[in-house]
């Protein structure tokens, strides 16, 4: 398709040159992407006799299409922005033209590249590609540089042609997938590309009451979903798209820990349980901030701009209007999300995520840098006595988890006939069970002042050994705890008080239990990683223990 550069293009280009900028956030990015242009020119592969020439290798010594992307967007940004160190370099144009060549033998037949740590053949992870790809054509396209326009066209092109025909795997990837030919239509246009999006938008944006995506992938996939739905209402000029960003950006706001840190347990992809921040959210907050003047939008993203990119600063020059000044960010308040199963309570540098079902680690707190990443329960019956609380709810200003399980013992076949290695457990249902023993397991969370009181019960079949898991994030000085046998980062704490310890924040607990030393109880999963702190007892047997900020 020919190169067309419009009198609308320019007149773009000319009033985002002539619009009030934010210098100091220019400067930082331009620094950032200068630093990335120099890294990017230190790591390609330039032998032509490599199997990866053009692009550049992992830490494994695998290179694939998207370290190729990644090289061709930052060397294009440093070329066309003016006040770049590599601003018109020369030495650059064979160096794009490297990284597009191996992104053009990645494709496949379709025009798919393969993610090779999962994917092959794969047209979300194309997609993921084009995104940064795209967005280089783009301001080559806008700033008349033809031939660097050029170089990115072919892979466009197939891959384009690929996405309008291609599946995708997860929830997110429709949105990922239709960003990408949103971008590509921009700048070469085919009527497909707008007829795909719109099949896979009549299926509707996959957002709750409560602003969560399907995935509640708070540190990953919520920003993957809020960057195409945001791209797809700018260059579709779509602004009803914007609403479910909105949503989905405002009730994160209740996700955030004192020092940043967004809450990830309830994600239900692979962040979950893993440290993270919405950094990867800083355009749609920027964008969102300046649009509706939203103070406490521009606080984030004021927290995370080194995320800024000099190349979205470039294609959506509104990034760099002055925007709101920040304001505080929710850090009072207690909520309960019943539809994804979870609540919330922030006091200031305390926070504290309640898991509601289908999870053995209830709970996690946190008084600055102490953290508290799971606490769980258990019991050594019959292999089965993690406590998953079956019922949780909210009585009288206590949060209340509760569940009860059952094992016995099997009679024979009634009539009886042939059991084989095949059928024993197939059978198991058709057996009378006697010897039936119950385990009810409780336990009770309450704000107090300056705290948290956590209370715990076991009752029904006696002598059950029971063990309270209190799982701390590593790196800080514990105290008043005993190792516990055999199991490294295992502690007991006694009749006595803890106190773990990081940096300028401390947390006390106790009174403490022991009444053995067998933490890591038959057929049930092992300790979390860091160091746990164990309360155990034999049922029946209820404790309380409270945990106080220092």
């Amino acid at each position: 398709m020919p190169f067309v550069f419009t009198r609308r293009d320019f007149v773009s280009s000319a009033a985002a040159l002539a619009a009030p900028r934010n210098q100091e956030l220019e400067n930082r990015a331009l620094e950032n992407s200068d630093r990335a242009v120099e890294a990017c020119l230190r790591t390609q592969i330039t032998d032509p006799a490599s199997r990866w020439y053009g692009s550049s290798q992992d830490q494994f010594g695998i290179a694939w299409a998207g370290n190729a992307g990644s090289l061709l967007h930052h060397f294009v940004v440093g070329f066309l922005h003016p006040r770049s160190r590599y601003y018109k370099q020369k030495e650059l144009l064979p160096r794009m033209r490297m990284a597009a060549r191996f992104l053009e033998r990645a494709q496949g037949p379709q025009g798919f590249v393969d993610l090779l740590t999962t994917n092959f053949d794969s047209p979300p992870d194309t997609g993921f590609v084009v995104h940064g790809v795209a967005s280089a054509a783009c301001l080559a396209k806008r700033a008349k540089e033809q031939e660097v326009f050029r170089i990115m066209v072919p892979f466009l092109n197939k891959a384009g042609e690929g996405l309008a025909v291609g599946g995708v795997h997860t929830p997110n990837h429709r949105w990922v997938v239709s960003q990408a030919m949103a971008q590509i239509d921009e700048i070469l246009p085919n009527p497909a590309y707008r007829r795909r999006i719109d099949q896979w938008l009549a299926e509707g944006i996959d957002i709750d009451e409560e602003g969560q995506y399907t995935e509640r992938s708070t540190s990953i996939y919520n920003s993957v979903v809020n960057r195409a739905l945001t791209t797809l209402a700018l260059k579709l000029k779509r602004p009803e798209l914007l609403e479910p960003v909105r949503r989905n950006l405002a009730m994160m706001l209740y996700m955030l820990h004192a020092d940043w840190e967004v809450v990830t347990e309830i994600s239900g992809r692979q962040d979950k349980d893993l440290p993270g921040n919405l950094g990867r959210n800083w355009f749609p907050y920027r964008l969102m901030a300046v649009r509706d003047n939203n103070g406490q939008f521009a606080d984030v993203e004021m927290h995370h701009r080194d995320h800024a990119s000099l190349g979205e600063l470039m294609e959506y020059p509104e990034l760099l209007a002055p925007g709101p000044a920040g304001q505080p960010v929710p850090d009072n308040y207690e909520k309960i999300y019943p539809v994804n199963g979870y609540a919330r309570i922030r006091r200031g540098q305390m926070s504290c995520t309640l898991l509601l079902r289908n999870t053995s680690k209830f709970l996690a707190f946190r008084y600055g840098g102490v953290v508290v990443d799971g606490v769980r329960m258990a019991g050594s019956f019959f292999g089965k006595g993690m406590f998953t609380p079956t019922l949780a709810q909210k009585r009288k200003g206590v949060y209340h988890f509760e569940q009860t399980m059952q094992a016995g013992y099997f009679q024979p076949l009634d009539p009886p006939r042939r059991v084989t290695t095949r059928t024993w457990y197939a059978t198991r249902a058709e057996r009378r069970m006697t010897e039936v023993c119950e385990l009810r397991f409780s336990a009770d969370v309450a704000e107090i002042r300056n705290g948290l009181q956590l209370k715990f019960s076991a009752a029904g079949t006696k002598e059950v050994p029971i063990a309270i898991e209190f799982n701390f994030r590593p790196n800080g000085t514990l105290e008043g705890c005993k190792p516990a046998p055999e199991v490294p980062d295992a502690y007991l704490l006694g009749n006595g008080y803890g106190e773990y310890r990081k940096g300028p924040h401390a947390m006390r607990f106790g009174p403490g239990l022991a009444q053995h030393a067998y933490t890591q109880l038959h057929r049930l999963p092992p300790k979390l990683p860091g160091k746990s702190v164990y309360l155990t007892a034999f049922s029946p047997f209820e404790h309380t223990i409270t945990f106080e900020w220092v």
